[in-house]
């Protein structure tokens, strides 16, 4: 493959999500902190599964989330992420790549089994999150498909990676590889927890690798221990590129070469559940980055995307971005 014949390639965890509807009673009950995302082992795991109510899976993951949302906008794109060869394994491995996205990982024939989320969405459409890492957090320098890495435009990576030392290890190879190729390199936060865990390595890393920031308000406030947005706002700007910072239902501001660009959401019915929405807006701005749109028109692919995915259960598109897109921009 060649460098910049895709237009991005993610690598994340390979999850599959189970999400249900929950009160904050039954949070309570199971010393959940509401919307929170809490790493669980295989005991815990199975626990609460058996305590969930009715579920639906679906396959998630921040990253591969990103990347369906970039299929479906038309995208061509690429992902990495290990799962283990069981049914979920089998489900993650179907699901992404009849939705458009190229993966050609090997599945992994011993140890852990696949990873899951179980997501509590509470009647206020905030999710809550108990994830087990399963055979994704033994993901390593040894499971990159350097091919593929090479050949994006964006090389697009989940801040979840920077829990496990091995992934730690291969997120940062792959960027030097994508580097290396031309690429440009976007992060997403992806939890205000794991910003909590490694603050000071992710204020490095976004000052030295990163060329695109993804985080919502909780993030950035935490990234720079900032009272508030506008503080955390100030703080990001010339450590990378670019930062579209996510606001909900306030849109987002884009910050990039001293000019800040204000967007705002957009409502495509009822919110139902939020879960994806950040992955979602990731998506559609890439997209837009990718087809050398303006920073304010991929900050309106975002938003689209985000407001699409809020309107119904599970982290990606159930209708076609590509024709929603055409609808609403023309």
């Amino acid at each position: 493959m060649q460098p910049g014949s895709l237009d991005v390639v993610g690598i994340g965890n390979a999850i599959v999500d189970v999400l249900t509807h929950a009160d904050e009673a039954f949070l309570s009950e199971q010393s959940l902190e509401k919307g929170s995302m809490t790493l669980i082992d295989t005991a815990r795991a199975e626990a609460l599964y058996a305590a969930m109510g009715p579920a639906v899976e679906s396959s998630g993951g921040s990253a591969a989330n990103t990347m369906a949302g970039l299929a479906s906008l038309g995208a061509s794109g690429g992902f990495i992420g290990k799962v283990r060869d069981d049914q979920l394994g089998g489900i993650f491995r179907h699901d992404i790549t009849t939705g458009g996205t190229l993966y050609r990982v090997a599945p992994a024939t011993e140890g852990a089994p696949t990873a899951r989320c179980l997501i509590f969405v509470t009647p206020d459409a905030q999710r809550t999150m108990a994830t087990y890492l399963g055979t994704s957090v033994t993901f390593g320098p040894d499971d990159l498909d350097l091919e593929l890495v090479g050949a994006g435009k964006v090389l697009y990576l989940e801040g979840y990676l920077w829990d496990a030392p091995p992934a730690k290890q291969a997120f940062l190879k792959a960027a030097e590889t994508a580097r290396g190729a031309g690429a440009k390199i976007a992060l997403s936060l992806s939890d205000a927890f794991c910003v909590d865990r490694h603050r000071e390595s992710f204020r490095e890393l976004v000052d030295g690798h990163v060329d695109i920031l993804f985080a919502n308000e909780t993030e950035i406030l935490s990234l720079y221990e900032a009272k508030d947005f506008d503080t955390a706002a100030a703080a990001v700007r010339g450590h990378c590129e670019i930062a579209a910072l996510t606001r909900s239902e306030k849109g987002s501001l884009i910050l990039a070469d001293g000019q800040a660009h204000e967007v705002a959401a957009m409502s495509l019915g009822p919110l139902v559940d939020s879960t994806g929405a950040g992955d979602a807006y990731a998506a559609g701005f890439l997209y837009g980055y990718s087809k050398n749109l303006d920073l304010a028109a991929c900050g309106r692919y975002g938003s689209l995307a985000a407001g699409e995915v809020i309107t119904h259960m599970g982290p990606r598109p159930e209708r076609s971005l590509a024709e929603l897109a055409r609808e609403t921009f023309g």
